[in-house]
């Protein structure tokens, strides 16, 4: 009985210290994976929620601006325009 409680004792602190040390690992691996990484290409500019599990937003891809509508059936582009483009500048006729 005394053995295990002394295997218990050594134990609990060195599975603490590898637990410890994999997320300290893991976080800077992943800090180091991230200043790598190039521009992307997609850009998320804004979101709108219309109402519960639907919302619009406006996404940046390759110098386009993008309007998006999400629902919880999927995915719909509505419009696209070139990017920077204000409303005003929208011909109406």
């Amino acid at each position: 009985m005394l053995w295990y409680v002394v295997k218990l004792l050594l134990m609990l602190p060195l599975l603490g210290l590898f637990i410890w040390g994999s997320l300290w690992l893991t976080k800077r691996l992943q800090t180091r994976m991230n200043t790598g990484a190039r521009e992307k290409s997609a850009r998320l500019l804004e979101t709108t929620v219309l109402s519960p599990g639907i919302r619009l937003a406006v996404i940046e891809f390759h110098g386009r601006e993008i309007l998006i509508g999400s629902t919880r059936h999927g995915l719909t582009r509505l419009a696209e325009a070139p990017s920077g483009v204000n409303s005003s500048e929208i011909g109406h006729g």
